[in-house]
């Protein structure tokens, strides 16, 4: 029988009060691991730890603000002094701004940044010591096909997921040798609150937040350096990019794979 690398690992999840965060930190307790949740909405979390707990593995809620220092070190200090060790993160705290570049500030950029970009950091730099002393670990970072092809309108979300992309790149080749496993997660649009109100064209439609997390699971079975998901659609645009920029362009143009915000 192979072995189960979830059993009694466990877990740390960011922005596990909804969406992407919550059906991975479920996906991961049904596969065995025990979850740490964490992200602002204290009562949210509560009830993702009702469910885990439900299902027969442990969950703790850690509310926390991944833009703030002192909180994700507070979190990670507290995690290994209750719990004793993180076998696995998956940061997925984020926020989707949506504007032209023409109408954005920088301080429009520096939020994106602090959350997507700095969020995740944070946390991978307080679980890296750890888990490079033990030489056992696993971080997954949960960016966009965003990362790889913008998409207009949205330049703040996109460089912020850039700059994700480019940090685990690096961090995958750094720790090569030490036992530390990086993946870096390219979901397309995924129906979650986050995007509700955008309406995406038949080529490229909104994924379900479980298929996201089944990727989590399998890219941490399968250790995994990069997932794109779904595959195909994303995939091409992807390589249609990397051959020629403006085929790319024209993809994105022709198809509308921008999306349109929906107004009530």
């Amino acid at each position: 029988m192979a072995e189960n690398r979830f059993e009694d690992r466990v877990a740390l999840v960011t922005g596990a009060s909804s969406g992407i965060g919550r059906a991975v930190a479920c996906a991961l307790a049904r596969a065995g691991a025990d979850v740490v949740l964490a992200s602002r909405n204290e009562h949210a979390l509560q009830a993702v730890q009702s469910e885990i707990e439900s299902g027969g593995r442990r969950a703790w809620c850690f509310p926390t603000d991944v833009v703030d220092d002192s909180q994700v070190e507070r979190l990670i200090s507290q995690v290994l002094e209750q719990v004793g060790r993180i076998d696995f993160v998956v940061c997925s705290a984020g926020i989707y701004p949506r504007l032209p570049v023409q109408e954005t500030t920088i301080e429009d950029f520096r939020r994106a940044m602090e959350v997507n970009f700095y969020g995740s950091l944070r946390v991978i730099l307080g679980v890296l010591p750890h888990m490079i002393q033990r030489r056992s670990g696993h971080i997954v970072a949960v960016s966009s096909v965003d990362g790889k092809k913008g998409l207009p309108p949205d330049g703040v979300y996109v460089a912020s997921k850039f700059a994700v992309n480019g940090l685990l790149e690096t961090m995958r080749q750094e720790l090569r040798g030490t036992g530390v496993r990086v993946t870096t997660l390219l979901p397309g649009r995924v129906d979650t609150p986050m995007i509700q109100n955008l309406r995406v064209p038949w080529i490229s439609p909104k994924i379900s937040a479980e298929r996201v997390a089944r990727a989590v699971i399998r890219a941490i079975r399968r250790r995994r350096a990069e997932v794109v998901i779904p595959f195909l659609g994303a995939k091409m645009l992807i390589i249609l990019n990397s051959i020629w920029a403006p085929l790319g362009d024209w993809v994105v143009r022709t198809f509308k794979l921008g999306g349109v915000k929906e107004t009530a």
